[in-house]
């Protein structure tokens, strides 16, 4: 008798293999969420020297230096307001990779009770077959011996 149908094998493999990408994207999104911390970090280092930079020297500064510093400033500011947008978006799409990762897994977990109890209806057929088997050679072997 053939084995039991290989499709859920095949299935479940294939859901394996996407919750390996999507495990991978999360660990992409993670580390791109690492670099932006720093980055915001850095970017509010600056902002702020600059600022107590700028509070303490206001007297001794040019006009020109001091319209230079405060536009450096909110250069700095914007560039902040994009890493923290980047934050965000990158979270949500993090949040939206684990929901993904969750649904994975699950349809894995089906496909492999779908495979799992597949085997056992094929090992329960092979014993039934084996088991008629036998009785049909005991059923013989007791006609010759009666004959």
């Amino acid at each position: 008798m053939e084995g039991p149908r290989s499709c859920w094998a095949a299935l479940e493999d294939k859901a394996q293999r996407r919750i390996d990408a999507l495990q991978g994207e999360i660990a992409q999104a993670g580390q791109l969420l690492d670099t932006l911390h720093a980055s915001r970090t850095r970017l509010l280092t600056l902002y702020h020297e600059y600022r107590d930079q700028l509070q303490k020297r206001t007297e001794q500064l040019g006009m020109q230096e001091a319209m230079n510093q405060r536009q450096f400033m909110s250069q700095l500011q914007t560039l902040h307001n994009r890493v923290e947008a980047d934050m965000e978006r990158t979270t949500a799409h993090r949040a939206a990779l684990q929901t993904a990762l969750r649904e994975a897994d699950t349809e894995r977990l089906k496909m492999k009770t779908l495979r799992e109890n597949a085997q056992t209806l094929h090992n329960k057929e092979v014993a039934r077959l084996e088991q008629r088997a036998m009785d049909v050679l005991g059923v013989q072997q007791y006609n010759r011996k009666a004959a």
